[in-house]
């Protein structure tokens, strides 16, 4: 029998040496409290939460804190440069939040756009480059570009993050194959970020063998952010087993699904 605890602990996530069971990654932004951030994150299953280091206070403990509601020796808690516009910025913001928490892991954000959120991909390679020689756990977020990608894997990053649509659009996954050529080019984890709607949209990703999928607007902006976390879990879970089961091929004519063999033969 098909033991799925087993599986998941077997299947495990490793991000520089790190496991983790779940392979869905939630964030902290626009959620109407800490404490529905808290329920949404236990409702997902997720081990990691992405914080927005310059929206979510995880730096000042004189004021309400984040860290008074998730425990950071539960859960991975992922500093994040979001609204940052340069290396620089970004840099300053990843040293800050390793300077206030400990926490030594940095999911990169350079946006290059404001209107469309999109990265600013030489920006956030030169941060990325000093942060790996400061020590740091680099997770970029990037194009659906495997070019860029491979950059970013020479340079010492831990994953690559690369988009299935903009950020907060919820179009969901817009270009599979840059994201199978990712995946191809690259031996760190692929991270699918931004643009996801709905938990419909997770298993067309996993099924495309990455390792992981990030989400947070399409929590945050739910009706009911908790429905809508516990079937994110769970289709993370089914795309997942769903790539590993090997999909049957596709064909351009029907197959009957029993045999015809001794069925006689009608004109």
């Amino acid at each position: 029998m098909f033991d799925l605890e087993k599986f998941l602990e077997e299947d495990a996530l490793e991000i520089a040496g790190r496991t983790f069971k779940s392979r869905l990654i939630i964030g902290s932004g626009k959620f109407k409290s800490f404490q529905q951030n808290k329920e949404v994150l236990e409702a997902s299953g997720a081990e990691i939460i992405t914080v927005a280091v310059r929206r979510v206070n995880i730096t000042d403990p004189n004021k309400e804190n984040l860290l008074d509601y998730i425990d950071p020796k539960k859960y991975l808690i992922l500093p994040n440069t979001a609204g940052c516009y340069t290396a620089e910025e970004a840099i300053k913001t990843a040293m800050l939040a390793r300077e206030a928490t400990g926490i030594n892991w940095i999911k990169l954000e350079v946006i290059g756009d404001q209107k469309t959120l999109l990265p600013d991909m030489e920006e956030t390679l030169k941060a990325a480059q000093f942060l790996v020689k400061e020590g740091f756990v680099v997770l970029p977020y990037i194009f659906d570009d495997p070019v860029y990608a491979k950059k970013f894997e020479d340079v010492g990053c831990a994953a690559v993050m690369p988009l299935a649509a903009p950020i907060g659009s919820g179009l969901g996954l817009q270009n599979p194959y840059n994201i199978m050529f990712i995946k191809e080019s690259v031996s760190v984890p692929v991270i699918v970020d931004a643009g996801i709607g709905s938990a419909a949209d997770i298993p067309p990703v996993m099924e495309l063998g990455v390792d992981g999928v990030l989400t947070n607007t399409a929590l945050a902006e739910a009706k009911d952010p908790i429905k809508m976390a516990i079937a994110m879990r769970h289709a993370v879970i089914a795309g997942r087993l769903s790539y590993l089961a090997g999909r049957m091929p596709k064909r351009t004519y029907a197959v009957p699904s029993s045999p015809l063999k001794g069925v006689p033969y009608k004109s």
